[in-house]
């Protein structure tokens, strides 16, 4: 790793260590009163004698009052009947085991939430906070921690960041689950701001912490950022961990450094089959088909037996370049290598058939799956319509994109304008005022470029930019050149196509 950086003399002089970044306040929660009083859970907790910090008990019976309140918080989908009553009856006999005199330790309350977590059971965990109050185990780093990855994977990141505010002592596993949790939202700013504050404190990251690193600077297109932290690995000596070459890898990849992506990956000293996903994904990513293929192909020549992700980066490359054939093939032999197509893969051959102008194949291919298709692979079907002019497919796959996604905005408008081809009048106005009543509006595109280890976001129709009027000058100035070249209907084109997708 050290030939890396022989290879970017440049790589690590300005910012060997990571600047502190200006502080971060998270937004209120809406209060939202009108949960009925039974789910207040709070009435049943007892102040615990073993309890001596009461600020620290106070300020988390109030998280749990925030929470229980704003019934927003609560993710849909992963708090069933059947799951709430199980944890209900877990909490119950833990209740019991108390009074029998059986107790309930840390272990066990880690454990309880970590679960949780895995299952996105936002209703159990707080029970469970409510028993790490009554215990008093609520001080204990092992049970905040978890408590932090339990609401960030429930996708509650301010409760988790006010969790981990509160804890008296922290480790080097609450740093990382809270980093983590910033990670999962790709917010590269509070993620380092935390890093640094976390080497403030003397404590030593570990792999794990470096790798939810790269995953943020991934996300968030922080090329700047994600050299910094690969200069930080190598200074730490953590360059021949496996994990992290992985994350590396996937780093480089999606932030457009193909080139240090396969330099690390020609140089590692061991590999899985994740680092072989990772680095012939990151082909596709780039349009580099023939490359991927033939990463592949070697992979299969050295015995690393391919998996589910193995062909879907291998049949997406396919489907960039274009190689029907090919795609077709590797699909085929999936079932041979004890692979089973997903709906991901049944995609990528819609796209693949699609992008190539073969509509019927597409929508044949589509009729004849063994599983019901999702709005993914009837709106690849729709693109490539509109990409080919073809109404009526466009038509029946918007149709039957709405009847699986219903509230989808895009399909709406992208549906209209169909309509408005084949001059379906009676259709268009029908959609419009569903769309009007509805209240729904295709979400603006957006992208990002990082300037000087700074990520800038741009969004349509968003002209708070500062240095708007720069933009509006170049894009005049790019706009003259391409109507120089005739290209100036082609982009119009492509601009209405772009507008009118989520």
């Amino acid at each position: 790793m050290n030939a890396f950086l022989t290879r970017n003399p440049t790589f690590c002089l300005k910012n060997q260590i990571f600047r502190p970044f200006s502080s971060h306040k998270l937004s209120p929660r809406r209060s939202n009163k009108g949960l009925a009083n039974t789910l207040r859970v709070l009435n049943l907790v007892t102040p615990p004698k073993r309890v001596t910090d009461v600020k620290s008990r106070q300020s988390h019976l109030r998280l749990i009052e925030d929470m229980l309140e704003n019934d927003a918080t609560i993710p849909l989908g992963h708090n069933s009947a059947t799951l709430r009553t199980t944890t209900e009856m877990t909490i119950q006999s833990s209740v019991l085991q108390m009074e029998q005199g059986f107790g309930v330790d840390v272990f066990f309350l880690s454990q309880a939430v970590s679960s949780c977590g895995s299952k996105r059971d936002f209703w159990g965990g707080i029970q469970y906070h409510c028993l790490a109050l009554t215990t008093g185990f609520i001080a204990n780093v092992y049970v905040g921690s978890s408590l932090i990855s339990l609401y960030s994977r429930c996708a509650s990141l301010g409760d988790a960041y006010r969790v981990f505010v509160e804890m008296p002592v922290r480790n080097v596993v609450s740093w990382t689950a809270i980093i983590a949790g910033f990670a999962q939202e790709w917010r590269v700013d509070m993620c380092l701001e935390l890093f640094h504050q976390m080497r403030g404190s003397d404590l030593r990251p570990n792999y794990f912490t470096f790798t939810s690193l790269l995953s943020a600077c991934m996300g968030s297109g922080a090329l700047g950022h994600g050299r910094c932290a690969h200069c930080q690995i190598i200074q730490m000596g953590f360059h021949s961990y496996l994990h992290i070459d992985n994350a590396l890898i996937a780093m480089y990849s999606k932030c457009g450094a193909i080139d240090d992506a396969l330099y690390i990956f020609n140089n590692m000293v061991a590999r899985d089959v994740v680092t072989w996903n990772t680095m012939i994904s990151g082909y596709a990513q780039h349009g580099l088909a023939q490359e991927a293929i033939n990463l592949f192909e070697e992979m299969m020549k050295q015995g690393v037996n391919p998996d589910a992700v193995t062909y879907l980066g291998v049949l997406s490359s396919c489907r960039h370049g274009g190689l029907v054939k090919q795609g077709q093939i590797y699909f085929n032999s999936m079932v041979e290598h004890g692979v089973q197509p997903e709906l991901d893969h049944y995609s990528c051959i819609v796209d693949l058939l699609g992008r190539a102008g073969l509509l019927l194949e597409a929508r044949d291919f589509i009729q004849n799956m063994p599983i019901f298709p999702n709005a993914v692979i009837w709106g690849s079907l729709l693109s490539s319509s509109r990409l080919h002019g073809s109404v009526q497919i466009g038509i029946q796959a918007a149709e039957s994109r709405l009847s699986v996604e219903p509230g989808c905005s895009a399909t709406l408008q992208q549906l209209a304008n169909l309509y408005a081809r084949v001059g379906w009048w009676n259709q268009v106005a029908r959609v419009r005022k569903l769309m009007k009543d509805k209240g729904l509006k295709p979400k603006p595109g957006c992208s990002w470029v990082e300037v000087k280890s700074k990520v800038h976001r741009f969004e349509a129709q968003d002209k708070s930019n500062s240095r708007m009027t720069d933009i509006l000058l170049i894009m005049n100035i790019l706009m003259d050149h391409m109507s120089s070249l005739n290209l100036q209907s082609q982009m119009c084109e492509e601009e209405n196509i772009w507008l009118s997708q989520c």
